[in-house]
């Protein structure tokens, strides 16, 4: 029984197409979200539907072809996911931490990066209310790497180019099985 109603689930899921890269339209800023009503909410949904099938910890409007300020994070299963309408990083800390990181865009390959450890984001709910959060550790992380995804910063971007080379390489090599 179980089997049937979680397939059920994925056939009910809203999935959108993942735009790979090298994509141009990864590396376009995306606009500020001004309005705040159902069409959000359904894209949202989206989000997270194709999020959890990539899988994935965190996702953009961007990662599914929509230029759009919107992020969607859930980083533990079965928790409450994170939205983030025109997110922003107003602060971050001087201390730095070296995690490994990846994209939806680019399945298969990931590297390790540095990030600012800690990060205060602005940022506006669903219904556009703004609200400002700390986070530490890997929910800053994963802030600050969607939010460079929203202004067209792809995370290979902040590799050395050697790394980057390296990233591509083994991505393209992956894409060709």
């Amino acid at each position: 029984m179980l089997a049937v109603v979680s397939r059920l689930r994925r056939q009910c899921l809203a999935l959108r197409q993942i735009v790979r890269y090298p994509d141009p339209r990864l590396r376009q800023r995306a606009e500020a979200i001004s309005v705040f009503d159902d069409a959000l909410r359904a894209l949202t949904t989206d989000l997270l539907d194709t999020m959890l099938a990539a899988p994935g910890v965190g996702i953009t409007a961007p990662h599914v072809g929509v230029l759009a300020r919107l992020v969607v994070i859930q980083i533990e299963p079965g928790t409450e996911p994170r939205i983030y309408a025109n997110p922003q990083v107003v602060w971050s800390s001087p201390e730095i931490i070296r995690h490994v990181e990846g994209s939806v865009s680019m399945p298969g390959v990931t590297e390790e990066l540095e990030r600012p450890a800690r990060v205060r984001v602005s940022y506006r709910d669903l219904d556009g209310i703004e609200h400002e959060e700390e986070a530490e550790g890997f929910l800053a992380v994963c802030l600050q790497h969607e939010i460079d995804q929203l202004d067209g910063i792809f995370w290979i971007d902040r590799l050395s180019r050697l790394k980057r080379d390296r990233v591509i390489k083994r991505f393209e090599k992956l894409q060709r099985r």
